[in-house]
């Protein structure tokens, strides 16, 4: 371990100081009540300055993030963030707005939310917007409380099922149930797709809705989503459109087109905005014209949603314009595809075809008999991958693959950054086949090895005294 690799309580010294304060020139301030006051001191590392910084900047070394590497997490879209969207979300009358302003003094912000619907509603096909929820569930949630309220309002109290892909992201049923509704799954066919027969038996005067993502999480187009559309309509029920896989079709076709009433969509993912370690995010939830009266009249969320996110976003969809945003669906699909093709002689490509923006390998290419390769898991490539300053891609989903691995490249990286990964790919596939044991090792230069992530999520250590 470099000294600078421990912890900063690890550093501290007794009686060291990092600051020195003036003398207080200001009356003594009202005592503070007893009730309100600590009982100890705060217990905080005593360091100087030198080691703060060393040890934060060290910190921030040992993140991987988009701006460190490439970063190709299947069905997540972490592609790289202008930072012109970072200046135009830091211009001090938007960074200094307080949320409880005077409207008159608001203007300029309220025009941004103005034109940002404008501008999804444009792309997506929907009618209308609202930008309270937070985040992709939280667009869910809100979008599925609009279906209910849709049919609440019609007197149909008997809609309490929900339709949901055996292929759909987690958070679908995980909203679905949040919102009451009971739900159901259906199938899919050896490609990949909805099975349109299995779905039409489920289909009675109990659904209120179905929620699909297109292309879906293995990044296949449902070709006959008009079909399914009509099926669910033909019962009375709604379609709702998961926006978290909308990069690839911006431009190029919209949901509402494909006959969906409702969506959200991910503007922390499609429209550029870091994504990831927990936010920021946004999930603005669109709704065709005949379900405006059920957008929520009380907000969802303080203040109509993250504004900064939002400013980003409007930034990103300003610079590329209509034409370049359609090149980034695109752009993400050739890069998908490229990968797929140059890959898929040592990984195995359970789905054979054209994919959109992602793509999925069940594991590297056996005899069939094992799941493994000389006993070289999924996980063991991923962590290899980390070896060579790339982080690994969405592995053990979607769950219809049992060695799952998800791979998108988004359409930001170049050609000599993908031709790197294909490279390293084809490196440690020769790896597995030759000395498992690298793979099963791996990372060999990372800061820590393979922690026990299941233990550290149910019996997690938060403060340093808790490891002495």
């Amino acid at each position: 371990m470099k000294y600078y690799d421990k912890l900063v309580f690890e550093l501290s010294k007794e009686g060291r100081v990092g600051y020195s304060l003036p003398v207080n020139r200001f009356p003594a301030a009202p005592e503070i009540p007893a009730a309100l006051r600590r009982e100890a001191s705060l217990d905080l590392p005593e360091v100087s300055e030198p080691d703060v910084v060393r040890h934060y900047t060290n910190l921030s070394q040992m993140n991987f993030g988009v701006d460190t590497g490439f970063y190709p997490l299947g069905s997540c879209t972490m592609k790289y963030n202008p930072k012109i969207n970072e200046e135009v979300a830091a211009l001090p009358g938007f960074a200094g707005l307080h949320p409880l302003e005077h409207a008159g003094l608001t203007k300029g912000a309220l025009k941004v939310y103005q034109e940002m619907e404008k501008a999804l509603a444009a792309i997506t096909g929907m009618y209308a917007f609202t930008f309270d929820p937070c985040a992709g569930a939280h667009g869910e949630l809100t979008g599925l409380m609009i279906m209910r309220q849709y049919h609440m309002m019609r007197g149909d109290l008997a809609r309490t099922k929900v339709i949901v892909p055996d292929s759909a992201h987690g958070t679908n049923p995980a909203s679905a149930a949040v919102c009451g509704l009971e739900v159901v799954e259906v199938k899919s066919l050896e490609n990949g797709r909805v099975d349109v027969e299995a779905l039409k038996p489920l289909l009675d005067g109990t659904v209120a809705g179905m929620m699909m993502t297109n292309p879906n999480t293995l990044g296949l187009f449902e070709t006959q989503i008009k079909e399914i559309a009509e099926l669910v309509h033909g019962v009375g029920g709604l379609m709702y459109y998961d926006g978290a896989n909308m990069n690839p079709l911006m431009g190029v076709v919209r949901p509402g087109d494909m006959g969906f009433d409702i969506m959200h969509l991910n503007l922390h993912k499609t429209f550029s905005t870091p994504h990831g370690g927990g936010g920021p995010g946004s999930g603005p939830v669109g709704v065709a014209e005949h379900l405006v009266d059920c957008l929520p009249d009380i907000r969802v969320s303080g203040f109509h949603g993250n504004f900064g996110v939002i400013l980003r976003a409007y930034a990103y969809i300003l610079m590329l314009g209509k034409q370049n945003l359609k090149k980034v669906g695109q752009y993400s699909v050739l890069s998908a595809n490229y990968i797929k093709e140059c890959l898929k002689d040592a990984y195995k490509l359970p789905i054979e075809g054209v994919c959109k923006h992602e793509f999925v390998f069940d594991g590297l290419v056996n005899d069939g008999a094992h799941d493994d390769v000389h006993g070289a898991t999924t996980l063991d490539v991923a962590k290899r991958l980390l070896d060579f300053g790339f982080h690994a891609p969405t592995i053990y989903f979607p769950l219809l693959f049992h060695q799952a691995l998800m791979i998108e490249p988004t359409e930001t990286e170049s050609k000599e950054t993908i031709d790197a990964f294909i490279d390293v790919m084809h490196k440690i596939a020769a790896e597995a086949a030759e000395d498992p044991r690298i793979l099963q090792e791996a990372p060999h230069n990372a800061p820590i090895k393979r922690p026990d992530e299941t233990t550290a999520a149910r019996n997690p250590i938060l403060k340093f005294k808790d490891t002495l």
